[in-house]
């Protein structure tokens, strides 16, 4: 369906953005609370150095601050075409952001690294 090679393939996938076949995040599970964010240092198929620069992923904020904010409206929004009151709108709000959460900093750190990484044919097989 999402074709590889592509940049939502990698977000997807939890790939390498440069090859698209190395695991980016060392532990697949979004939900397991210790080691959720850790990284490979470099891509096990193509080397590339995830950690472009010292505090590379702090500009990955932004974008969960934007997802989360885009999602926040969108709960809204549905939550409003329900005719909800604003209580059980804010606490559907709350409980979907907090279930979320491990996903949209994956998500939002995924996102980031391919902003600046492309994806390179040479590492097609």
């Amino acid at each position: 369906m999402i074709k590889k090679g592509t940049k939502l393939y990698s977000i997807i996938k939890n790939k390498c953005p440069q090859c698209n076949q190395g695991d980016f995040f060392i532990n697949s599970n979004p939900y397991k609370i210790n080691g959720n964010l850790k990284i490979h240092d470099n891509c096990p198929k193509c080397e590339l150095k995830y950690m472009i620069e010292p505090s590379f992923f702090y500009g990955a904020m932004y974008v969960s601050y934007g997802l989360t904010v885009a999602m926040a409206v969108a709960i809204f929004i549905i939550c409003q075409l329900l005719s909800l009151d604003l209580v059980s709108t804010v606490i559907s709000i709350i409980v979907v952001l907090i279930l979320s959460l491990p996903n949209l900093v994956r998500i939002s750190r995924l996102i980031y690294i391919n902003m600046f990484v492309s994806y390179e044919k040479k590492f097609e097989n």
